[in-house]
């Protein structure tokens, strides 16, 4: 989680959204992504979309099985649909999807619990990993002028 908070920092640095996050596979790191929305001006361009993007080219393919997610907020419904297809074996997150609404994020408030338990997905989650860190990025996010979308 320290790596995927880096990367959110990278993120706010650059202007973006406070989102990082980390793609492992045996405990070594295969891919970081952070939220790209405004740079790219592309709405999918969240933080999990782009490291699953980028593991899948690292490693030459999508079934990113035997690899384990870590981002610093709760994937949205778009990121959990993205993260179970990809295969990800599990998805380890910081902040709730309740604190980036409360800093002015506009979410589907669907937990990814409700979302893998309905769908029956099998992805394993792992819930509030250094959560107060991670939300206190977006307090460093509003401080650099941040702004939602």
């Amino acid at each position: 989680m320290p790596l995927a908070i880096a990367s959110a920092r990278a993120s706010i640095t650059a202007g973006q959204s406070p989102f990082g996050s980390v793609i492992v596979r045996g405990g070594e790191v295969v891919a970081t992504g952070h939220n790209h929305v405004w740079a790219w001006t592309d709405p999918t361009a969240h933080a999990e979309v782009v490291c699953i993007r980028n593991a899948s080219r690292m490693l030459g393919t999508i079934d990113l099985r035997g690899c384990e997610l870590y981002s610093t907020c709760e994937p949205c419904p778009m990121c959990a649909s993205a993260i179970h297809w990809a295969n990800l074996d599990a998805v380890h997150f910081g902040a709730r999807i309740a604190d980036a609404e409360a800093a002015g994020f506009r979410e589907l408030t669907l937990p990814i619990e409700t979302i893998y338990r309905e769908g029956k997905s099998d992805v394993r989650i792992v819930t509030d990993v250094m959560r107060e860190e991670c939300a206190a990025l977006f307090d460093e996010w509003k401080r650099a002028s941040g702004k939602a979308y």
